[in-house]
């Protein structure tokens, strides 16, 4: 990288901060609907300060107002290098947990606080700032580069899936949106839910958050407390009792990384079933996956030598007067077959009295390491960095990259910083962006040759 981008890069610090600044402060989670808006009038506000702001550095900038998409572009040719990311964020929870509120942002101690800083507005910001520096520096760019803001990432992709209906898809790119040194495959998501009639007059329950999300805890309030706090004592289970009932603990986790905490549902099934409990749902759970993460009973071993186990999260159990729900996230290995893992959860769910319903489907992701995107941007994150042994990556989640071919995720979380997305007291640490702001800029230089 020439002295010029380099000192571009440091003058632009501060402008970069200040626009992610004005990104947080707009409290862009989903309310469906919302003042005309698919997705609120808070995420159609990120998307035009997303232009606002391209447009402020010089960019030519495109949002038709509808609140699904935008985006924002540099450079000249018929190819196209895109830089795919979103405005939308994850609610903040409970404010309380939270030191300085999640839509001021605050910077202390060499971090930067607040909803979004680390997913995805910092990330976007820091890439569309590392353009900035290649315009400042004087950098002819021989293929056109593209900035897209999707709107609804955190919950069913439906502003990228718009654009990509609507728009010209890159030739390759990447999402600032994961890890460096990149991520070359991501598992294919899968989500059902198990769904029968509630035949035993079981009592009503409303367990869990999210279906990609281990439950750390589950209340239950219905009769036969003393014998369900028996079983739970006898088998190690840990719980406290409220007066809403006997609350069941576990750890949360992401369903992605299932087996990095303690399905509390599942100890509640185990127990309640043990108890003589006839629930379908939880005669399911508790007979045909317990707290086994990769539901080896079901499938069998299922894993690959690119993105390792299956994996198989109880993320909500819903049961009314007239029904029964469990709501299950299956992340499957890039080269397995989704088809034979729909019907073997079908097959073994009728047995229980359970219709199997598939409630969203995402595709894998596998760019192969030798494809010349994942060594163009290994080699310069590299150089970048100095880091010869990060490797890259094949991970659980999900991320804009599995939306459109030849895409990775690219940063910007360095390997052993702290991963502080959809958690109270979210930040980035300002060092480690402006370090990924050079990565970007090396990248997006070198893709544009």
């Amino acid at each position: 990288m020439t002295a010029n981008v380099t000192s571009q890069l440091e003058r632009l610090h501060i402008p970069m901060k200040e626009a992610i600044k004005a990104m947080v402060r707009i409290p862009s989670f989903l309310v469906e609907g919302g003042e005309g808006y698919p997705f609120g009038k808070a995420v159609h506000e990120a998307l035009q300060k997303a232009t606002d702001i391209a447009a402020d550095l010089g960019f030519r900038t495109w949002y038709d107002g509808a609140g699904y998409y935008a985006w924002a572009e540099i450079g000249e040719g018929e190819e196209m290098i895109g830089v795919i990311g979103h405005v939308d964020v994850v609610p903040p929870g409970n404010p309380a947990h939270w030191t300085t509120p999640p839509f001021e942002p605050d910077e202390r101690e060499g971090k930067l606080y607040g909803r979004g800083t680390q997913d995805d507005k910092g990330p976007m910001m820091a890439a569309l700032f590392a353009v900035k520096a290649l315009m400042e520096a004087g950098v002819d760019f021989h293929k056109r580069v593209r900035f897209i803001f999707g709107g609804d990432e955190e919950n069913h992709w439906r502003g990228i899936h718009r654009y990509l209906d609507r728009e010209e898809t890159p030739a390759m790119g990447f999402t600032p949106d994961a890890e460096f040194p990149l991520i070359f495959a991501e598992k294919h998501i899968l989500q059902v839910e198990l769904v029968g009639a509630n035949e035993l007059n079981i009592p009503v329950m409303d367990l869990g958050t999210a279906f990609n999300a281990t439950p750390g805890e589950a209340l239950y309030a219905g009769p036969h407390q003393d014998a369900l706090v028996a079983k739970l004592e006898e088998l190690g289970f840990e719980y406290e009792w409220t007066d809403a009932g006997v609350r069941v603990l576990g750890k949360a986790a992401h369903a992605s990384l299932p087996e990095q905490g303690v399905n509390a549902i599942a100890r509640l099934a185990i127990a309640l079933d043990a108890i003589g409990c006839q629930a379908k749902t939880i005669r399911f759970l508790a007979q045909t996956v317990g707290l086994d993460y990769h539901a080896q009973a079901i499938f069998g071993r299922v894993e690959d030598a690119v993105s390792g186990k299956l994996t198989f999260n109880v993320g909500k159990l819903v049961i009314t007067p007239e029904e029964e729900r469990l709501g299950i996230d299956m992340r499957i290995p890039v080269t397995a077959s989704v088809e034979d893992g729909i019907s073997a959860v079908k097959a073994i769910a009728a047995s229980y009295g359970l219709d199997m319903q598939v409630r969203a489907s995402m595709p894998a992701l596998y760019v192969p390491l030798d494809h010349p995107l994942v060594k163009t941007l290994l080699q310069v994150y590299r150089e970048v960095t100095g880091d010869a042994d990060a490797e890259p990556l094949a991970i659980g989640g999900g991320t804009y990259a599995r939306a459109m071919p030849n895409c990775v995720a690219y940063g910007p979380t360095f390997p052993g910083a702290p991963e502080t997305a959809h958690q109270a007291d979210e930040y980035v640490i300002l060092a480690d962006l402006y370090r990924a702001m050079e990565v970007y800029a090396e990248a997006i230089y070198r893709l544009t040759r």
